[in-house]
């Protein structure tokens, strides 16, 4: 199976390479592209990005402003997933270390081995800890200790009685900075924002706190997710569990570190461009990005509204349905909800995958490091030899793509941000000065041109699902 390959021609995406800069010449750097100097250093980069070469293409489809596949009128008959289609017990493990599940909180509590109001006291002294020595893993940004042990004391009378209002009933769950929750403020990241305690909580967390999760603080995060280290000059770096002196990953930072270092094993991110996906690879743990409207937006801080996407982060994949299953479905506060069919669970772990066809476009599968994509064919004849059809496919116009969606995500933050651009700009770091500095000097010209590539790709991608399922 890992033999087979396609011809590259149609293969087109590129790795960008940008200049490294640190210290003095960094600080030069951010302060001539902010300048008077910008209009010379900026054709430069975009150049090396791929911006020039990318206003010269001609793309005549029209613009298409969200990622909604479906044309057909709103629909009205959208429900989330009913609590008692939620997952009741995790999907077996394999040998080996075994990260505390929500089903394993669940159980314990169940049998009376432990209660929330001990869970949240371990949690808080953990939580406490892993911030102190030179090697501070710096998950949470903000951690209400009252408010936590209120929660888990009326979790524990739940319980104690038998009216757990779900399978999340007192089991701790983090919240990215990016959702407003009572009674936090909500900062992005950032040292201005946030001025004001949230009064209402965001969908996904009233989901989650309607559900008995535990909600055991704010999670730290790349400034407003425009970067995928997890980099905070503000409130710290976060550093990855599995070793602290490397990145976790970002900007979904806080939560993906907090599920890896066995803080809890459910967090709520948000993914742009891959801000739920790489927290989770860095940190060895599981994320999902859900379609588009998949999952309310109400409560998040306004960044980039046509590539926002909420989502759960946990410590196996039986945690993250269980996360998605809590945060699903239709909300009359964000009409994007409802343009596609009720989320389902059905046979989610079931391990029948015969002729299940699976697409793989090899010369992008394999533009990774070596290692890297060994494990993942790797993964791949796991499939194939449990009864799965692996399947040639081509995605043409990926370097288009790649362009597309650089401008518009940078294009919206710039724009969410413009209000506080004057006033704030030097409270950011570095590297969100340079990306917010560039995205200003885009142009309108170029997110429509970003818009059409969009329709593009979604035709190319309705083409390939023709073909396969995954």
């Amino acid at each position: 199976m890992i033999e087979k390959s396609l011809p590259e021609e149609t293969y087109d995406l590129k790795s960008v390479k940008l200049p490294y800069l640190s210290g003095l010449l960094l600080k030069l750097f951010v302060k001539l592209l902010e300048g008077r100097f910008k209009f010379l250093l900026s054709p430069a980069l975009f150049k090396n990005a791929g911006i020039t070469w990318f206003r010269e293409q001609e793309v005549p489809e029209s613009p298409q402003m969200y990622p909604i596949y479906s044309t057909e009128a709103r629909i009205s008959d959208v429900k989330s997933i009913p609590v008692a289609d939620w997952p009741k017990t995790g999907s077996p493990g394999s040998s080996g270390f075994q990260a505390t599940t929500v089903f394993d909180f669940a159980e314990a509590y169940r049998n009376s081995k432990i209660s929330p109001e001990e869970v949240a006291q371990n949690v808080l002294e953990s939580i406490e800890s892993s911030d102190e020595g030179e090697t501070a893993l710096r998950a949470f940004i903000a951690v209400k200790r009252d408010d936590v042990l209120k929660q888990a004391e009326e979790s524990t009378r739940r319980i104690k009685n038998g009216r757990p209002f779900s399978i999340l009933d007192g089991v701790p769950v983090a919240v990215k900075d990016e959702v407003d929750m009572i009674p936090y403020p909500t900062t992005a990241g950032t040292a201005f924002l946030g001025q004001y305690v949230a009064s209402v909580d965001s969908t996904v967390v009233a989901r989650m706190r309607s559900a008995g999760a535990l909600l055991i603080g704010k999670t730290n995060m790349h400034e407003i997710g425009i970067g995928v280290t997890g980099l905070n000059p503000i409130h710290g770096t976060p550093r990855n569990p599995h070793n602290p002196d490397h990145h976790s990953g970002g900007s979904s930072s806080g939560s993906g570190v907090a599920v890896a270092a066995g803080l809890c094993p459910l967090a709520i991110g948000a993914d742009g461009g891959g801000s739920i996906r790489i927290p989770s690879a860095f940190c060895g743990i599981v994320g999902l990005k859900p379609t588009f409207g998949r999952i309310s937006e109400f409560g998040a801080v306004d960044l980039c509204w046509s590539v926002a996407h909420l989502g759960p982060i946990g410590s196996s994949v039986s945690d993250v349905v269980v996360g998605y299953a809590a945060m699903s479905g239709p909300d009359k506060r964000d009409s994007m909800t409802f343009h596609q069919p009720s989320p389902r669970l059905d046979d989610w772990s079931s391990k029948n995958v015969h002729n299940l066809k699976i697409g793989v476009y090899w010369p992008w599968f394999r533009h990774a490091t070596k290692d890297i994509v060994e494990a993942c064919e790797m993964m791949l004849t796991h499939f194939e030899q449990a009864g799965a059809k692996i399947i040639d496919i081509t995605i043409p116009d990926l370097e288009l793509s790649r362009v597309a969606h650089t401008i518009t995500i940078a294009g919206e933050m710039a724009q969410a941000l413009g209000h506080t651009y004057d006033s704030h700009h030097k409270e950011h770091g570095a590297d969100v000065r340079i990306n917010l500095a560039l995205a200003r000097a885009l142009s309108t010209l170029d997110y429509i041109q970003a818009q059409r590539v969009r329709h593009r790709m979604i035709n190319h991608l309705d083409h390939v699902f023709k073909q396969v399922d995954i």
